[in-house]
């Protein structure tokens, strides 16, 4: 059992990053659509959960210790494999960008202090935390994970209790927000198509340390459990954060940090406990990115590996300066649709796998 909420936990805090934990991700991807947005939370929970089995049992079978392995043999074609390995690679470092981004938000909101500060505190301890092996790597997202399920919970608890204006007045207000995000570079038309996009997005941030994780356990039923619970508990996360940002969507549909500001209003003590815990999960989904990245690349422990993490870092920190929100509703969706074929090489791996796997029985058994 602790293997696998090991796997669950740090599963969720991969993915949690920046734009969940401080709320603009829901706000944009759930919370603009009104109503219609709690549906798309809850199909979301449901391939959350499957695609975060796949992954998790991928990696086990595979012994990844790198995602292009991995991703080529699940693809089963080179074209799609290539497509989707660039996909990876391509999301890695500009989620891991934005993580960057978001770190410089913090301080901004909660203290008044330059975004600069968050952005280079972030960037040191992220390059840092990068020459330590994958074990403890998993070890430090996990343990960070908890605290922010305890904070959405409380959140969402309270926001939903104190909540003062009709829900027909809520769903006005959150569909004022669908414009804005409509007006992106790339919008997201209809809450269905925005969940889908967002449980892609979020896969192909999520993919390559899922099958890392994988790699380093050795029983392939509790990789599965672990990535089934942790995508369920994900997508829980996801209804309980939007259920608070829509009953409170006339106050935080304007500010970078929405989680935060509601914390903040709870009580200002909890705010900078809440933004000790946000900063926390920024830096997991940041040191899961680089720390990914620099494995599609280099080997563990070489110069190669040292010289390449540190170029990544200069260069994240030189581009985290286009500006936190921005980023996500224009690179967010992005990445959503290029993460596609990725969740078609992961829906239709099972079947061809199997199907490879009784021909060559065939072949042996002739």
């Amino acid at each position: 059992m602790n293997r696998v909420l090991k796997i669950a936990s740090a599963f969720i805090g991969i993915i949690v990053g920046a734009g969940f934990a401080s709320g603009q991700e829901i706000l944009q991807y759930f919370t603009s659509y009104g109503y219609a947005g709690t549906i798309g939370a809850i199909v979301a929970t449901a391939i959350f959960a499957y695609m975060g089995m796949m992954l998790t049992r991928l990696g086990t079978r595979m012994k990844a210790t790198s995602h292009k392995e991995a991703i080529y043999t699940v693809s089963g074609y080179k074209w799609l494999g290539f497509i989707v390995d660039c996909v990876i690679i391509f999301t890695l470092f500009g989620v891991g960008v934005v993580m960057i981004a978001g770190a410089g938000s913090i301080p901004s909101q909660q203290f008044g202090l330059p975004s600069v500060f968050g952005i280079i505190l972030m960037s040191v301890l992220v390059v840092a935390t990068i020459l330590l092996n994958v074990e403890k790597v998993v070890n430090i997202i996990g343990s960070i994970t908890p605290f922010l399920i305890g904070a959405v919970l409380l959140i969402a608890a309270y926001s939903v209790a104190t909540m003062d204006t009709s829900l027909g007045d809520l769903d006005a207000t959150a569909k004022a927000q669908e414009s804005v995000v409509s007006g992106s570079f790339l919008f997201l038309p209809g809450w269905l198509l925005s969940a889908i996009n967002y449980v892609s997005f979020n896969i192909a941030v999520g993919a390559s340390m899922a099958l890392l994780m994988g790699g380093t356990e050795k029983d392939e039923r509790i990789s599965s459990i672990g990535g089934l619970l942790g995508g369920l508990s994900l997508g829980l996360m996801i209804v309980l954060s939007h259920l608070a940002i829509f009953s409170q969507v006339d106050v935080v549909a304007d500010v970078d940090m929405p989680m935060l500001k509601l914390v903040d209003d709870i009580s200002p003590g909890l705010g900078l406990l809440f933004s000790l815990v946000l900063f926390g999960m920024i830096f997991n989904t940041a040191v899961s990115m680089f720390f990914s990245l620099a494995a599609r690349f280099t080997t563990f422990g070489t110069k190669q590996h040292k010289q390449f993490v540190f170029i990544i870092g200069a260069v994240a920190l030189g581009l985290s300066f286009v500006g936190f929100t921005d980023l996500v509703s224009i690179f967010y969706p992005l990445i959503g649709y290029m993460g596609l074929f990725l969740i078609f090489a992961l829906v239709t791996a099972p079947f061809r796998l199997e199907k490879e796997k009784a021909a060559t029985k065939q072949q042996r058994s002739a």
